[in-house]
C-alpha cells in the first residue's frame, strides 16, 4: 500500500508557513492603508492558513493503517477533512471578502498610505509563488507518471491535500493581482469603487475555488472510480496471470489517496473443483495486491455471458 503522507505533508507545511506570514502582513497593511482589497486579501490568507490546519489533520488521519474496524483503511477521512476545509474556510473567506467590498462600496472610505500595501503584496507574491512551486513539483511527479499535464493531474489526482494547496496558491496569486489593480485604481482615480470591486472579485474567486474543491471531495467520498487508464492497467495485469483467461468485469474505486479497492469477475483457465477455485482466486488477489496502489482486491469467477455485467 502506498504511503503518500510524507511529501503531501511537506507541501501543506510549506503552504502553512507562507500563508501565516502573509496573513499577518496583509492584516497590518489592511489596517494601516484602509484598503478593502487588502482587507479581502487578508481574509483570503487567514482562510488559507486555517485550511492548511485541516489539511494536516486530513493527511495524518487518512494515512493510518487498516485495522479490524476499518479493514480498508482510513483513506476516506482525508476527503472528509478536506471537504470541511473547503466549506468552513474557503467559503468563509469568500463571504468576508464580498461583504467587505459591498460595505466599502456603500459607505465609501479613504485610503491612507498604500505604499505598505504594495510592499506586502509583492512579498506575498513571492511567498505564495514558493508554496505553489512545491505543490507543482509534487504534482509534476504524478503527471509525468501518467503522461498528462500538471493542471489535468491536479484535477484528477486522488490526493486532495496537494490539490487544495495548488488551487489555493493559484487563487492567491490571481487574488494578489486583483488586489493590486483595485488599490492602484483607487489611488489613481480616487474612486472607492475600484478598491471595493477588487474585494468583491477576490471573494468571487474564493467561492469558485471552494465550489471546485467541495465537488471533487464529494465525488471521492461517494465513490470515484479509477480512470480508464488505471482500469486498463489493472485489466492488463490480471490478464497477464497464467490462471486468468479473461476479465469479464472490473471496478477499481478509490478508498483514499492512491488507494484502490478492486472488484473483478474473471474466467479461469481450465475446469477445477470449488476448493481449488477458491485458493486460486485468493492467490490471484494477493498477487494483484502486490501493486502498491491496490489496497484490497476481490475476485470472483464469472458466469457465462456476463460480459461487463456488474456484480450482484
Amino acid at each position: 500500500m502506498v504511503k503518500t503522507g510524507g511529501e503531501s505533508a511537506l507541501t501543506v507545511l510549506v503552504a502553512f508557513g507562507a500563508n501565516l506570514a502573509i496573513a499577518v502582513a496583509k492584516t497590518i497593511a489592511a489596517v494601516l492603508s484602509g484598503s478593502a482589497s487588502m482587507g479581502a486579501e487578508a481574509a483570503h490568507s487567514w482562510a488559507d492558513t486555517g485550511n492548511e490546519v485541516f489539511l494536516l489533520i486530513a493527511n495524518r488521519r487518512g494515512s493510518r493503517d487498516a485495522d479490524r474496524r476499518r479493514p480498508l483503511g482510513y483513506g476516506r477521512e482525508t476527503y472528509v477533512w478536506s471537504l470541511l476545509a473547503a466549506v468552513g474556510l474557503f467559503v468563509v473567506g469568500a463571504a468576508v471578502s464580498i461583504w467587505r467590498g459591498v460595505t466599502e462600496l456603500i459607505h465609501g472610505g479613504e485610503g491612507e498610505d498604500y505604499r505598505l500595501a504594495y510592499l506586502v503584496l509583492a512579498i506575498a507574491f513571492v511567498l505564495e509563488g514558493t508554496s505553489l512551486l512545491q505543490a507543482v513539483r509534487q504534482l509534476r511527479t504524478g503527471a509525468d507518471e501518467f503522461d498528462t499535464s500538471v493542471l489535468e493531474f491536479a484535477v484528477q489526482t486522488s490526493d486532495p491535500t496537494v490539490r487544495a494547496v495548488f488551487a489555493e496558491d493559484s487563487a492567491a496569486l490571481i487574488g494578489i493581482g486583483i488586489a493590486f489593480l483595485g488599490i492602484l485604481g483607487h489611488e489613481l482615480t480616487g474612486a472607492v469603487a475600484w478598491d471595493a470591486a477588487g474585494s468583491i472579485l477576490v471573494g468571487v474567486l474564493l467561492g469558485v475555488v471552494a465550489f471546485f474543491l467541495i465537488d471533487r471531495n464529494r465525488q471521492f467520498l461517494t465513490g470515484e472510480p479509477g480512470s480508464p487508464r488505471i482500469e486498463e492497467a489493472i485489466r492488463t495485469r490480471l490478464e497477464s496471470f497464467p490462471e486468468v483467461a479473461k476479465v469479464r468485469f472490473l471496478r477499481p474505486e478509490f478508498i483514499g489517496p492512491k488507494r484502490l479497492f478492486v472488484i473483478a469477475s474473471v474466467d479461469l483457465v481450465g475446469d477445477a473443483v470449488e476448493s481449488k477455485l477458491a485458493r486460486t482466486l485468493r492467490r490471484l488477489e494477493h498477487r494483484l495486491e502486490e501493486d502498491p496502489f491496490v489496497a484490497e482486491a476481490v475476485l470472483t469467477v464469472s458466469e457465462p455471458d456476463d460480459e461487463g455485467r456488474p456484480l450482484t
